[in-house]
């Protein structure tokens, strides 16, 4: 049988130790005899999963690098053919670009997890296998090296970053992090609490805000804050994502909850997002946690509409200024078990993309599998997972449980497609070999992030 792929499709299959046989097998068209030779254990998903970049339209595409770390801890940057162009060693899953504009204009520098301990707290979450935490994390140079780090002098030793972290323009840094406490109310003696530092140069902490300060400042009704306080879940809110709010228009209108300086957060097991007052600490506007259910038919796809029941959401930010969209919201809606109570979802349902006017709360444009000539659950991802807009007006979406990268037009096309190629390769309870493309993010990155010399050698 011969088998045959789209040029680059098969950059990797079934992982990185595969490459060298799965190209010459590719090139002679004898897959299935490569993988029989290889004895290898059948596998949940498709015995043939294409890696790499699957397709791309240059004439349509934004030409940009790309910015994810694979299952093989290394923070690597892509170009659109996905050709490796950099790596940086990263011991979690969090690399990011860092902007140049609030760096001092260097480029090629990235946030990476640089150390992994031992932590204290996570043996609160029933059934977590993973008991090690972010000890120290730090920014990286173009080179590699540390140039930036925190951890020493956090709490206890261990910086305990999670999700997410950003520059801010006076040169500190804020840093989205858990911490082990008791909160008042709450029936556990003990809860995972999500915390922001700011963070200084020298790694000292200047400033702290606490999300079990604000819990009647999220939105929920009193029957929900009593469910809320009554969990068995020590990690309540589960907050995946934090972004600087950032120039916009909706401030130079005069609205002082979207100042720039503001931080805007969401909390995936909550199914709201906030916006933190960096001057108060008080949140001065969210967006759930509670919402109407999702139109059926045509009426869930009529825009604009009132925004309907986001659930599991991550990666919720304005749009920058100087992008198609600037100063909307867009969020990824994974349509994931969420809520307190936990919201009824569509069992066959897929996840959503929503770009949302945040004054007015309304849906201006959505993303979803239908969008692209698919049924909705074609594009699915019930966790992490990421979408950024793009200048040229196309939107990059990271469907994370698949490992999907792709780019979308306004109109749902897809003009550009990249599958991890750098999957985490494992052994389960049993000794049988397991295979896990995910990304938690990832992220496009404009061709002059990369330091010029660097650039001109390509």
């Amino acid at each position: 049988m011969t088998v045959s792929l789209r040029p680059g499709a098969a950059r990797a299959v079934l992982g990185r130790a595969l490459r060298p046989v799965m190209r010459k097998a590719v090139r002679t068209g004898l897959l299935t005899t490569a993988l029989a030779a290889l004895a290898l254990p059948a596998l949940a998903g498709p015995s043939v999963y294409p890696t790499g970049t699957t397709r791309l339209d240059p004439a349509r595409a934004w030409n940009s690098f790309v910015l994810f770390t694979g299952g093989d801890n290394l923070a690597r940057l892509i170009d659109l053919n996905g050709n490796t162009v950099h790596t940086w060693k990263d011991a979690a899953a969090f690399s990011t670009a860092i902007d140049p504009a609030l760096n001092g204009g260097r480029r090629g520098h990235v946030f990476v997890t640089l150390a992994l301990g031992e932590g204290a707290g996570t043996d609160l979450i029933p059934g977590r296998v993973n008991t090690r935490i972010s000890k120290t994390i730090g920014e990286l140079d173009w080179d590699g090296k540390p140039v930036w780090q925190f951890g020493d002098k956090a709490p206890g030793g261990f910086a305990r970053q999670h999700h997410d972290w950003a520059r801010l323009p006076n040169g500190n840094t804020v840093v989205l992090a858990n911490e082990v406490h008791a909160v008042a109310g709450f029936a556990l003696p003990k809860l995972i609490d999500d915390v922001i530092h700011e963070v200084n140069p020298a790694g000292e902490i200047v400033w702290t805000w606490t999300a079990g300060d604000h819990v009647e400042e999220f939105g929920f009704t009193p029957e929900q804050l009593k469910l809320l306080r009554a969990t068995e879940d020590a990690d309540y809110l589960h907050l995946n994502n934090m972004k600087v709010v950032g120039p916009n228009r909706w401030f130079a209108a005069g609205d002082t909850r979207f100042a720039p300086d503001n931080l805007l957060i969401d909390a995936r097991n909550a199914n709201f997002i906030a916006i933190v007052d960096r001057k108060t600490g008080k949140v001065v506007w969210t967006l759930g946690p509670n919402y109407p259910e999702i139109p059926r038919g045509a009426a869930g796809r009529k825009l604009p509409r009132p925004v309907d029941q986001i659930s599991g959401q991550h990666d919720a930010h304005l749009i920058p200024e100087g992008l198609p969209g600037a100063g909307n919201l867009l969020v990824f809606d994974n349509q994931g078990e969420a809520g307190y109570p936990p919201v009824a979802l569509p069992p066959t349902g897929g996840s959503r993309v929503l770009e949302i006017n945040p004054v007015k709360k309304e849906i201006v444009w959505q993303y979803t599998g239908e969008d692209s000539g698919g049924p909705s659950w074609s594009f699915r991802s019930t966790h992490i997972s990421a979408a950024r807009r793009l200048p040229n007006g196309n939107t990059f979406i990271d469907e994370g449980q698949s490992g999907r990268l792709f780019q979308v037009t306004r109109e749902g096309d897809i003009v550009w497609e990249y599958v991890n190629a750098y999957p985490r390769l494992g052994k389960d309870a049993a000794g049988r070999v397991t295979v896990n493309h995910q990304l938690y993010r990832g992220q496009p990155v404009p061709l002059d992030w990369v330091p010029a010399a660097a650039l001109a050698g390509r």
